[in-house]
C-alpha cells in the first residue's frame, strides 16, 4: 500500500503509538501541538494551539492531509476547559480545513458519554448523558465532526492505562485498595491497543473498508474495580493493604457512574487485541514497573 499522509491533532502519547505504526509502513506524519519539540523523530511539526479563540487553522487547508486523527483534551480544570479543548477545538479544525476533504477523521473521544451509571451494559450506539458538562462538551465535538459531511469515526475509549508509572500502580503501590463494596464495574484499554486500533482503522480505510461512525475502544472484560485491584497487589508482591475511603463517587466534572462497555464495532473491524483483559495489560505493564529494593 502506496503510503499517504496523517496530521495528528494534539499529538501526544497515543498519536506518536499511532504515528509509529502507519511511519513504518511508509505513511507520513505531522503532529500538530503547542511544542513540537516533543514530537518523535520523523515527524513533521505544526506549532499550533488547537483550542485558541483567536488563532483559526487555515494552515491545515493548505496542508491538506489525507487523513486526521484527533486526540483532543481539557485545555483547562472545570467545564471552561472541557468545552475550550473539544468543542471549541473541533471547530477550528473544521474550520480550519477549508475546502479541503480528508479520506477520513477519527477522533479519540471517551466512554465518559454514555448516560448509564449504575453498573448496566452500553453499546456503542447506548444513550448518552444529559447531565454531565464534561460529557456534554465531548459530545458536542462529536456531533459537530458526524454532521460536518467529513467521512468520520468517533472512538470512544475506556480508561487508557499503560504507563508503569501511573496513578493507580502508585496507589496501589502504597497499599491503597478501593473497598470492595459497593460493586463497581471498571473497563480499560491499553495504550498499545489504542494506538494499534488507531493505525489499523487507517489501513483498513485507505483499503477501501470504512470503519463504524461510533466506536467503543475497550478490552474484552469489564471487571470490577476491586478485582482489578486485588490481582495487581498480588502483582505486586503486596501482603498488606488499607480500603481507600474517599474519591469514589467523584462529582460534577469527575463523573461518579459505573458501566460495562461492550466493544462490538471493535470487534467486527476485524482488529485484534494486544491486551484483551486487564490481567494480560497489566502483566506487562508491571513487569515495566522499575525494580524497587
Amino acid at each position: 500500500m502506496k503510503g499517504k499522509s496523517v496530521l495528528i491533532v494534539g499529538c501526544g502519547d497515543l498519536g506518536a503509538r499511532a504515528g509509529a505504526i502507519l511511519q513504518r509502513a511508509g505513511w507520513s506524519l505531522t503532529g500538530l501541538r503547542r511544542n513540537t519539540d516533543a514530537l518523535p523523530e520523523g515527524f513533521a511539526g505544526v506549532a499550533a494551539d488547537y483550542a485558541a479563540t483567536d488563532a483559526p487553522l487555515a494552515m491545515l487547508e493548505a496542508l491538506a492531509p489525507d487523513y486526521i486523527i484527533l486526540t483532543l483534551k481539557p485545555v483547562g480544570s472545570g467545564e471552561a476547559g472541557y468545552r475550550a479543548g473539544f468543542s471549541q477545538a473541533m471547530h477550528n479544525v473544521l474550520a480550519g480545513l477549508g475546502g479541503h476533504r480528508p479520506a477520513g477523521i477519527i477522533m479519540v473521544s471517551s466512554t465518559r458519554v454514555y448516560a448509564e451509571s449504575e453498573g448496566g451494559w452500553v453499546e456503542d450506539d447506548s444513550p448518552l448523558a444529559t447531565t454531565d458538562p464534561a460529557a456534554l462538551a465531548i459530545m458536542d465535538a462529536e456531533r459537530q465532526l458526524l454532521a460536518s459531511g467529513h467521512p468520520a469515526c468517533v472512538l470512544r475509549c475506556a480508561g487508557i492505562y499503560g504507563e508503569p508509572e501511573g496513578m493507580l500502580l502508585r496507589r496501589i503501590a502504597g497499599g491503597e485498595l478501593s473497598p470492595q463494596t459497593p460493586l463497581r464495574y471498571s473497563n480499560r484499554i491499553h495504550r498499545d491497543d489504542v494506538g494499534g486500533l488507531l493505525a489499523w482503522l487507517l489501513q483498513q480505510w485507505e483499503r477501501g473498508v470504512v470503519p463504524a461512525r461510533i466506536m467503543i475502544a475497550a478490552d474484552n472484560e469489564p471487571a470490577p474495580q476491586f478485582e482489578v485491584e486485588l490481582w495487581l497487589a498480588r502483582e505486586l508482591g503486596l501482603k498488606e493493604w488499607r480500603t481507600r475511603v474517599s474519591g469514589l463517587r467523584g462529582a460534577g466534572l469527575r463523573g461518579g457512574g459505573h458501566k460495562r462497555c461492550r466493544n462490538l464495532a471493535l470487534r467486527a473491524s476485524g482488529y485484534r487485541l494486544r491486551y484483551p483483559d486487564y490481567r494480560s495489560g497489566y502483566a506487562a505493564v508491571v513487569g515495566d514497573r522499575p525494580q524497587t529494593r
